[in-house]
């Protein structure tokens, strides 16, 4: 979906596919069909954006073979599908069923992590549609926090950075990457984001801002983009989404609700503000269990919830923190960022009674987020175009 902004330029809007399990290219092009092209339809949209998520094994594929790269294009085309923007962050294994810390390897010191973003900048180049020059890709912040080899890291970003300017020399098209700051990571917040990329100080190495890691870690939206823009970190991209949101932890009635999202795919990580500082576990489960965290202020948990529906009381969503950052991001003379992405890959790991249970469900769901998406960036003064 796009948008035109007050100052003329062309902001994007998609879908994250990495709700869709894919690991081979032959997977992708079954998202397009039975789930894609659907929402497509159910929006009444000659055109849709999707945020592509390609596993390893699809994304060498595309990369080694032209031919398999127009047959993607192609499909895109004939289903009414574009890609400005790709999702780096998962390498492989995102449907499996559990993922929790694999999500964060190979981290940005193994050389496979620069080759697989650098393959992926490659596909993109070749996938954008004939009237974009800009693509966008986001990948995890450095690694998780146990591990981190900053020289090896820095040096891989460099390498990527000077990638990237040869591949825009070749091919015209101009692509950046940004580290997608989360919770229990090297770079938690984007303060944390802040040394390392004015370090590497390379317009194409920047920043993804997810609205649901910055309510989590209970960031301000308004402080966090200034910050950012004083600095003259490139916001690449953001990543429109809700965190889980319990206002009286303590209760038992609400320890209950929440340990209906204690699933076991994914890492929930859970966050608190104190007097002290930020205090949080890795997992929901670690928080729920005896005194792990404290209970006399809010928690927030990394549970991508549907941004049109959330969770029946007495539990909530950060619906409003997304609104906060979209209104600083687009909603002045200029855009911040053009590349926006509605991210809802916990579908299946919502509570049982929540959860689609159909293909045509899931499409429904996905249409309403982008739908209530496309409503706040109209109320902003944007214009949808066709």
């Amino acid at each position: 979906m796009r948008f035109r902004h007050p100052d003329g330029s062309t902001v994007h809007l998609a879908y994250c596919t990495n709700v869709h399990p894919a690991e081979t290219l032959d997977g992708v092009l079954t998202q397009l069909r039975d789930h894609c092209e659907p929402v497509r339809r159910r929006l009444g949209r000659d055109r849709l954006g999707i945020g592509l998520w390609l596993a390893a094994d699809a994304a060498r594929t595309l990369d080694a073979d032209p031919a398999a790269l127009r047959t993607l294009r192609a499909e895109l085309d004939r289903r009414g599908l574009e890609v400005v923007t790709l999702n780096g962050f998962p390498y492989e294994g995102f449907g499996a069923g559990e993922v929790k810390y694999r999500v964060y390897k190979p981290d940005w010191a193994d050389p496979e992590r620069l080759e697989h973003t650098t393959a992926l900048a490659r596909v993109l180049a070749g996938l954008l549609p004939d009237d974009v020059t800009e693509g966008s890709i986001s990948t995890l912040p450095l690694a998780w926090r146990t591990s981190h080899d900053a020289g090896r890291t820095e040096k891989a970003l460099r390498t990527l950075a000077e990638r990237l300017d040869a591949l825009q020399e070749l091919t015209g098209r101009s692509l950046r990457v940004g580290l997608e700051p989360e919770p229990g990571c090297v770079i938690e917040t984007t303060r944390d984001a802040l040394a390392p990329l004015t370090a590497i100080a390379h317009p194409r190495i920047g920043i993804c801002v997810d609205t649901c890691h910055l309510a989590t870690s209970f960031e301000d939206p308004h402080t966090a983009v200034d910050a950012l823009t004083a600095a003259g970190v490139t916001i690449v991209k953001s990543q429109l989404s809700a965190a889980l949101h319990a206002e009286h932890p303590h209760l038992p009635e609400v320890r209950s609700a929440l340990a209906a999202f204690d699933e076991p795919r994914f890492l929930h990580q859970t966050r608190t503000a104190t007097a002290a500082g930020l205090r949080g576990t890795d997992d929901l489960g670690e928080a729920l269990a005896g005194e792990a965290l404290p209970d006399g202020a809010p928690w927030r948990a990394h549970f991508h919830v549907p941004l049109h529906a959330a969770p029946a009381a007495p539990l909530t969503s950060t619906l409003p923190v997304l609104k906060d950052t979209l209104t600083r991001l687009v909603g002045g003379p200029h855009p911040l960022t053009r590349h926006l992405e509605v991210e809802t890959y916990t579908w299946q790991a919502l509570p049982p009674e929540l959860r689609p249970r159909a293909r045509t469900q899931l499409a429904d769901g996905i249409a309403a987020e982008l739908t209530l998406a496309r409503d706040l960036l109209t109320g902003l003064g944007l214009k949808e175009l066709p």
